[in-house]
């Protein structure tokens, strides 16, 4: 989901902006007065739009507050003005604003300025080339999203378990082609389209997060693994599925058993006030992920604790 940021006391501009973006139900209008700002920082768009001519204060002033702001620094900004002097317009331009346009605004050629700019996201930011998944820039960036307006979230640290052992029998090639089998399995699970607010990343290698603000997470966690565990037969040979591992020679020349890839799931329950910051939840993440991983085959913990005393629950396979 892309979230288009408009700054303006009046409704014209986004009316325009949301007849342009119907019929594209990844993309959300959002419209904030001038007033609620610091709204607009918090929740990192992915463009902003504002129109000059019914903000209070300095245009410039606006613009470096979202250059200066560490998460925002990279969000594209279009303004929108009546006000037609070069040197005011060059002024605007010098201070990384991606896109002036003069008012009258035109609704198409707004339209596509907005989605040539997408386009270059898209080409530019931190994405995996495997999967098309975004970074851990934009993960850490709605990791901050949801902390700063305190929203109760759940966070997934998903990998897989002896992909080496794959690798080394069946190739790079073919390992690949299992990171975007869990990549879709993920996708499909976590971004259904009554899921809007969820996430889906791409860390690098098997390695995955998905964020969900729902309360289903345990039944998402169910999900990935039965769906995962149902088609993964496709990518072994009959031999070593009917073996039920692989026989791996190690470094010495001495064949390991190794069990058939499987995933892990490690989940973290972000109740408000729990955590200060994402480094906080990363390490939870990844205690929680490596008691999934001693688990035999594809299995899931969840990290309920409300502190960081709790103890944990092997048999329910939870912390408590």
């Amino acid at each position: 989901m892309k979230y288009i940021y408009v700054v303006d006391r009046e409704e014209e501009l986004n009316v325009k902006l949301e007849e342009a973006f119907k019929k594209e139900r990844e993309i959300k209008i959002k419209k904030v007065l001038p007033k609620d700002f610091d709204i607009i920082l918090k929740n990192i768009p992915d463009i902003l739009v504002i129109n000059e001519d019914n903000i209070e204060g300095n245009i410039i002033d606006y613009c470096k507050s979202v250059r200066n702001d560490e998460d925002n620094s990279i969000t594209p900004i279009i303004i929108v003005s009546s006000n037609n002097d070069t040197k005011h317009i060059v002024n605007i331009l010098k201070n990384d604003v991606e896109l002036y346009m003069q008012q009258p605004v035109d609704k198409e050629i707004l339209y596509y300025n907005i989605k040539n700019i997408m386009r270059l996201l898209n080409s530019n930011r931190m994405v995996s080339p495997l999967t098309g998944l975004p970074g851990n820039v934009q993960i850490q960036a709605e990791m901050k999203k949801r902390l700063s307006n305190k929203r109760n979230f759940a966070m997934l640290y998903i990998d897989l378990d002896n992909f080496k052992a794959y690798n080394d029998t069946y190739g790079f090639s073919n390992g690949d082609e299992i990171i975007k089998f869990t990549a879709k399995v993920i996708q499909d699970n976590v971004l259904r389209e009554d899921n809007e607010k969820n996430f889906v990343g791409h860390i690098g290698g098997d390695d995955f997060i998905a964020i969900t603000e729902d309360d289903d997470y345990e039944k998402i966690s169910q999900s990935i693994i039965a769906e995962f565990d149902s088609g993964l037969s496709k990518f072994f040979n009959k031999e070593d599925l009917e073996r039920g591992y692989l026989e791996v020679e190690n470094r010495k020349g001495i064949m390991e058993q190794y069990p058939l890839t499987s995933i892990s799931i490690g989940v973290v329950d972000v109740d408000e006030g729990r955590f200060k910051n994402t480094l906080e939840i990363g390490e939870a993440g990844a205690a929680v992920k490596h008691l999934a991983k001693t688990i035999y085959g594809s299995t899931y913990v969840i990290d309920r604790r409300k502190n960081r005393d709790a103890t944990f629950d092997k048999a329910n396979k939870k912390i408590k």
